[in-house]
């Protein structure tokens, strides 16, 4: 049987809980129940440890970023703490170097924006969450910013718009990694039925 291809969600100081744990509802649930399509999903810290969200959830990491398992699709979450990393050049070269090595970069939210800022999405179509357009556009005049789109998908780059918009590209991952019926699978497992009340 081949090696298991391997999705790496990332987890960091103040990531927003929906961005990492939506597409990991998905992505595990799809990994775990159809172990045939060949694919894992793991997430990892900066040092392996635990990191509070957000909104205060502790979420436990699998690896440390140095020891994890090389990474056939990378999923960078956004949040608050993708603030800091803006400024943070070893994390902004650790990205570039994923960019050479990782076959496929995803991000949720505002984890373009830390793309963006590393020169991920140059000249590329992007989005983010609705209140960081903007900040998108400066931090790189070249994105072509796609405010309305749900996701975009940019052959070896995904990017979402916010929080759980995250859940719809994961389901878009799993349909282009395993085919659209696996995708709808997926979807009737975790029942994802959005119908909002306003």
């Amino acid at each position: 049987m081949n090696e298991k291809r391997r999705i790496g969600i990332l987890l960091f100081p103040d990531v927003e809980e929906l961005d990492a744990v939506g597409p990991w509802e998905v992505l595990a649930y799809w990994t775990r129940n159809f172990p045939g399509d060949g694919w894992e999903t793991f997430t990892f810290s900066a040092d392996g440890r635990p990191v509070e969200c957000a909104k205060g959830l502790t979420v436990a990491a699998h690896h440390a970023r140095e020891d994890m398992p090389a990474p056939d699709v990378l999923l960078h979450p956004g949040g608050r703490g993708t603030r800091p990393l803006l400024r943070d050049a070893a994390h902004l070269a650790w990205v570039r170097d994923q960019r050479v090595s990782v076959p496929l970069l995803t991000s949720v939210c505002t984890g373009s924006l830390v793309y963006a800022a590393a020169g991920v999405l140059r000249g590329r179509p992007a989005t983010t969450h609705w209140g960081a357009l903007g900040l998108l556009a400066e931090l790189d005049p070249t994105v072509e910013v796609r405010p309305g789109d749900r996701f975009v998908d940019d052959g070896d780059v995904i990017t979402s718009a916010g929080v759980s918009a995250g859940i719809d590209m994961a389901l878009h991952l799993v349909a282009r990694l395993a085919g659209p019926e696996r995708a709808g699978e997926v979807r009737r497992g975790i029942q994802y039925e959005p119908r909002p009340p306003v």
